[in-house]
């Protein structure tokens, strides 16, 4: 959390003075037409015929992105090029999943290499600080923590994001804001593990989200140790997963700000140094004068 607003903070702070940019959901090419050309007919003087219009014709509209389209695009979300944003759109008009799909961005999510390559870390961590002690050290240790770590990744993800989304007919992804007042983006974000869109378009409470956290915790006293399987543990296990989730959406809403702003910060470096360059050249013309070179002796 520390790391991201240290990011943030220039972001908010540049935010007075830029607009957040943008990408429109659909692009497409606007195409100008020049006045000063003619039709062919025009340009020979021959009349054209009637019932013909002399007027360019536009090129058919574009069909609107069905619901499987829009999936496949989320599916090659990420941040860095590493972590993985499936679960992640900016249009706030993104049709809804049928349960298929949600089972689909599920398994897409949790078969990904970056969960792997996180829980690695994850597990790394745990064994540091020798938590959940009873799993013991060295390469075993390792192995139950990772095991651990993945399958909670694992459960959670299942009824959080296919199962119960499913059944309440809720959608599991997180609705990027991506413009308005820095205060307001970090509220939506933290908000989005308690509130969510439905499939009906209105929005309302995440069940699915909250109370898949507390099912994946339930499950984990199977394979975590006996003195880790109390009632509390399993309520702060639950409880902090979903404190990581709306983090990770702290993370994903304000990415492309953080990217952007260093982004024009290093072009302004540029454009300050090739004007440094255009300045001393200018100032030093002879330098840039090519030596007349000696007449050959005979």
């Amino acid at each position: 959390m520390a790391i991201l607003f240290f990011l943030a903070v220039p972001v908010a702070r540049s935010q007075s003075a830029d607009a957040s940019l943008t990408l429109p959901d659909n692009p497409s090419p606007q195409v100008q037409h020049s006045d000063s050309q003619n039709s062919p007919a025009q340009q020979t003087g021959s009349a054209e015929p009637a019932g013909q219009s002399s007027s360019t014709q536009t090129p058919p509209a574009t069909p609107p992105q069905t619901a499987a389209e829009q999936l496949k695009q989320q599916e090659k979300q990420r941040i860095l090029g590493v972590m993985a944003t499936f679960n992640t759109t900016q249009n706030h008009d993104a049709l809804p999943l049928s349960p298929g799909q949600k089972y689909q961005l599920f398994f897409k999510s949790v078969t990904d290499p970056w969960p792997f390559a996180l829980t690695a870390v994850v597990a790394g961590i745990s064994q540091a600080d020798d938590d959940f002690s009873a799993y013991g050290q060295g390469m075993e240790g390792y192995a139950k923590r990772y095991g651990a770590a993945y399958t909670d990744y694992f459960t959670g993800n299942f009824f959080g994001n296919a199962v119960l989304p499913s059944l309440f007919h809720e959608d599991p992804r997180y609705y990027q804001r991506g413009k308005g007042k820095f205060i307001t983006r970090a509220l939506w974000a933290a908000g989005s593990t308690g509130w969510c869109k439905r499939d009906n378009g209105t929005w309302g409470p995440n069940y699915s989200n909250v109370a898949g956290n507390l099912i994946g915790a339930a499950i984990s006293n199977v394979y975590y140790p006996d003195q880790e399987r109390t009632v509390g543990d399993t309520i702060q296990r639950g409880i902090t997963v979903t404190v990581e989730g709306a983090v990770g959406a702290e993370l994903i809403e304000f990415w492309p700000d953080i990217a952007g702003h260093y982004k024009r910060k290093k072009a302004e470096k540029l454009a300050r140094e090739a004007a440094q360059k255009d300045a001393q050249g200018a100032s030093h013309p002879e330098s840039q004068t090519p030596a007349t070179p000696a007449p050959a002796s005979h």
